[in-house]
Formats: C-alpha cells, sequence, structure tokens
C-alpha cells in the first residue's frame, strides 16, 4: 500500500511540476511579448487569461497537499495498529512457553 501511496504521489507531483514549467514557459513567452511591443490591452488580457489558470493550479495543489495528509494519517494509523498487533502476538507467543 505503501508504494502504491508513494507511486500516485509521485506521479501527482511529477504533474504539478510540470504545469509549473509550463506556466513558465507562457510566462517567457509572454516577457518576450511584452519587451517588445505591449500595450495596456495587451497586458489586460494576458492577466485576465492567466489568473484563473494560476489560481486552478494553486488550488490543485492544496488538493493534493490534503490528500497526502490524509494518506499519511491513515498510514500512521496503520503502523500503530501493526504495533498493536505484535505487542498482543508477542504475548500471547509468551504465554505458551
Amino acid at each position: 500500500m505503501e508504494d502504491k501511496s508513494f507511486e500516485l504521489l509521485s506521479k501527482m507531483y511529477s504533474d504539478i511540476m510540470q504545469k509549473f514549467d509550463n506556466m513558465n514557459q507562457q510566462f517567457d513567452t509572454v516577457n518576450k511579448k511584452i519587451d517588445g511591443k505591449a500595450d495596456k490591452a495587451d497586458i489586460i488580457r494576458l492577466e485576465n487569461e492567466l489568473n484563473p489558470r494560476i489560481e486552478a493550479l494553486f488550488d490543485g495543489y492544496k488538493q493534493h497537499d490534503m490528500k497526502l495528509e490524509a494518506i499519511e494519517q491513515k498510514l500512521d494509523n496503520l503502523s500503530d495498529k501493526v504495533d498493536r498487533h505484535d505487542i498482543k502476538i508477542q504475548v500471547i507467543e509468551g504465554g505458551r512457553k
């Protein structure tokens, strides 16, 4: 289970980083256009296009973080349960001697 969770989290992290790279490329393109011939209308249009995308990206990041915390909590609970079972097994095996 831990391997699958780690693989899922790794994939999600990779996807988010890829989105950030794409955003950086878009910003580079925008900056090149702005350095050339940009007027206020172009800048406002670009801001209006990019702001919702950035907000959606950060919302996805927040959801990823919340899911990671939930998975960590479940993992901690399972680890505690395994520890309790180990103690019970030791007690049971100690009584058989």
